[in-house]
């Protein structure tokens, strides 16, 4: 077995297209490699700066032979079809052929073998093919490169076997021939470094100054900076991803630590983090008592002969430069409060078709004071002042330059004009959660603003039809329905979805009736003379609609139509939030499919009594019978054209079992609607437990499809009479096994 080695060599490679681009080169090289049927035992990658680098070991000296057999026409058959065959067969002459028998009579096969090529002559195509293929989310155009590619392409060494292989990649103009001699740390060592396999490759350019691999240069920053910063007694901010970056920046890296200026500490910590790692990528260090040092950590790609001193000096005066820009930026913003920025806001366009962000701003004031009847503790004077001024910050100088620290910036000039603590708050976590590990915000004020901010992006997206589509989402709608959910689901809060979404979109559809940029909304100009008041939305599903709106009412149905789309959507998010738990997707839909059910705190805590009834004996079988009755009932009622929905006659019922089944429906029903009342969910399933004995006596002993025509409606109407028993607690029918 023979060992590939392949490394490109080119200018400096982004940091961030280093991985994915070693990735990319492994799956080409190895697809290739697995086509032309060249088995190999394991994979190494390695990325840089300057190189990406792939050695692939355990590969055949050549390719196997292979044995191919097609069958042919009929012996006899007309010459067009045996020529076409042979054709195809790549064959010159029926001679090449063997006859068979066949059930069916003669035919004609064909046998091809084919010899296995030296894997050598394979991979030199296979090489090719990967520089050719390699994909760049950003690439150049080079004069002599006839192909766009990363960076300029300096070598291409190709070592198999030990033996440089016979090829090049051809260029406008030129070409590089495959080699195996490639390039050391630029300022710190001289010459070249030559090689016949991977050992020779690696050790060759750690002596010239160059960790080829990019998880150990990792693990010698994180040390270094670890050993650092503990003899100043200091610890690093953990940054993955940072650490991920700069790993991907140098070749032989030396941690080194760098001083801020007094002047610039009263910056938020979040500005000069920001700062310092986006444009400079330096690590935040952090004193014992985790505030913020005066040290910075950098990381150098060169062993200087000062000790790093001149390098330090450079660094601290580049920051230097930077800080002072921010500190202009946070002396200006404080020159004027946080409400004064809220006139510009209405310059601002949110959407064409959804107004401006000052409009925006004011459905979540709303929202936000409305939300706080469903949050304990919650005050609506703080939650609607957080609310009108969440998005003042966006127009200040500070996040125009730092977009990345709004909501956090607005919180430091709102504590700096005097508002009280819990607003401030408010406009800092209103954005959260941003994603799955984001924390999410449980003070009362900040949980109303950070809703009322989902909520409404939700509700107007889906007012105007701009779902997302498959793997689009661009205005990251799931990622806010996430939230919402977390948000309800983490801190408790009982209130209905309908009438939360319903109001949301309606509040959105007659502030935008006057949008002359729109005409979606001019139907909605009576909608308040009709009885709309967003403060007065009642209980129930199509009863709180009804109470308020005519069921007829065609603009009206429009809306509720959207608004059920949304909630089947936000679903659809509950099911994947869930999923991690080991949440059975179709519990949650059997809960959610009972009419009037969108609280989501009580149907996490139907799902979860459910769960754990199914997966006892009782609950297994009553699930079964369930489904029995319900498959009888769904024939019968077809083949009647009629239901079989109402009161079972007691007359009529004339075995034991029919009669003791119908009195433990009974007093099922009863004990499961009293104990569903007080939210009792284990009760209620302890309810329906008691209905296996007699469900199971039923079955066996009764004929549903009697004779006597009114016996049998009756015994039907008993099976009804299950499914809605059951229905009381979950549709399962939706449940699946």
């Amino acid at each position: 077995m023979a060992e590939l080695i392949l490394e490109l060599f080119c200018e400096e490679i982004p940091a961030g297209m280093q991985l994915p681009a070693v990735d990319s080169l492994e799956k080409i090289v190895c697809d290739r490699l697995k086509a032309e049927n060249l088995e190999f035992s394991a994979v190494t990658k390695y990325c840089g700066p300057r190189r990406l680098t792939l050695v692939v070991d355990g590969l055949p000296e050549k390719q196997p032979d292979v044995k191919d057999e097609r069958k042919g026409p009929k012996v006899g058959a007309p010459e067009q079809a045996i020529a076409g065959f042979l054709r195809g067969a790549g064959l010159e002459s029926i001679d090449q052929c063997e006859q068979r028998e066949t059930p069916k009579g003669a035919v004609w096969f064909a046998v091809i073998e084919r010899k296995g090529l030296p894997t050598a002559d394979m991979l030199v195509s296979i090489v090719q093919d990967a520089v050719a293929k390699m994909p760049w989310s950003k690439s150049m155009r080079f004069a002599r490169l006839g192909q766009r590619w990363v960076r300029p392409l300096r070598r291409v060494n190709a070592v198999f076997n030990g033996q440089v292989l016979a090829g090049s990649i051809d260029m406008n103009g030129g070409e590089i021939a495959f080699g195996n001699v490639t390039e050391g740390h630029r300022f710190l060592s001289e010459g070249t470094v030559t090689f016949t396999n991977a050992d020779e490759y690696v050790s060759g350019l750690r002596d010239k100054s160059v960790i080829v691999s990019h998880e150990e240069r990792k693990e010698i920053i994180a040390k270094q900076l670890e050993e650092t910063c503990a003899k100043e007694g200091l610890k690093v901010k953990d940054d993955p991803s940072l650490l991920t970056e700069v790993a991907g920046l140098v070749e032989w890296p030396v941690v080194l630590l760098g001083d801020i200026d007094e002047e610039f500490m009263e910056v938020p910590r979040e500005v000069l983090t920001s700062s310092m790692r986006a444009n400079q990528k330096y690590f935040t260090l952090e004193d014992a008592d985790a505030s913020m040092s005066r040290r910075f950590a950098l990381v150098a790609n060169i062993t200087a002969n000062d000790g790093g001193a001149a390098i330090i000096n450079g660094n601290e005066r580049v920051l230097r430069a930077r800080l002072a820009d921010a500190k202009f930026f946070w002396d200006q913003d404080l020159k004027h409060k946080l409400e004064d920025n809220l006139p510009k806001l209405e310059k601002v366009v949110f959407h064409a078709k959804l107004g401006t962000v000052a409009q925006r701003v004011s459905r979540m004031a709303d929202l936000a004071e409305l939300l706080c009847d469903s949050i304990p503790s919650a005050d609506k004077s703080k939650a609607r002042r957080a609310a009108e001024l969440s998005k003042a910050d966006l127009v200040s100088d500070m996040v125009f330059e730092f977009p990345e620290v709004q909501g956090t910036m607005g919180r430091y000039y709102a504590l700096k004009q005097g508002e009280d603590a819990a607003v401030a708050d408010a406009i800092a976590d209103h954005y959260s959660p941003a994603g799955p590990s984001d924390d999410c915000p449980t003070a009362p004020t900040s949980v109303a603003v950070a809703l009322a901010e989902k909520i409404d992006v939700l509700a107007g997206f889906w007012l105007i039809d701009e779902k997302p589509t498959g793997s689009k989402d661009p205005f990251a709608l799931r990622r806010a329905a996430l939230g919402v959910i977390r948000l309800i689901i983490e801190n408790k809060l009982r209130l209905s979805l309908l009438e939360i979404l319903l109001g949301a979109i309606l509040k959105n559809a007659l502030e935008q009736r006057n949008n002359e940029a729109s005409e979606y909304f001019v139907e909605f100009a009576d909608l308040e003379e009709r009885g709309f008041d967003l403060q007065k939305l009642s209980d129930g599903w199509m009863d709180k609609i009804n109470s308020i709106f005519d069921d007829k009412d065609e603009v009206f149905d429009e809306m509720v139509v959207k608004v059920f789309d949304l909630i089947s959507f936000m679903v659809d998010r509950l099911k994947v939030h869930l999923k991690a738990d080991g949440v059975p997707h179709d519990h949650i839909a059997a809960v959610f499919a009972l009419e009037g059910e969108d609280d989501l705190v009580r149907v996490l805590d139907r799902v979860s009594a459910l769960g754990d009834f199914l997966k006892t004996d009782d609950g297994a079988n009553l699930l079964a019978a369930n489904k029995r009755a319900a498959n009888i009932l769904r024939a019968e009622e077809k083949k009647d054209d009629r239901s079989y929905d109402g009161a079972v006659d007691a007359d009529l019922l004339s075995q034991a079992e029919e009669k003791d089944l119908a009195e433990a429906l009974n007093i099922a029903e009863a004990a499961v609607s009293k104990a569903l009342g007080n939210e009792a969910f284990e009760d209620a399933m302890s309810g329906l437990a008691k209905l296996r004995t007699p469900l199971d006596k039923f079955f066996d002993d009764v004929t549903v499809n009697a004779d006597d025509a009114s016996v049998r409606e009756n015994r039907l109407k008993l099976l009804s009479h299950i499914r809605s028993v059951m229905g009381q607690v979950a549709d399962f029918g939706q449940i699946e096994g």
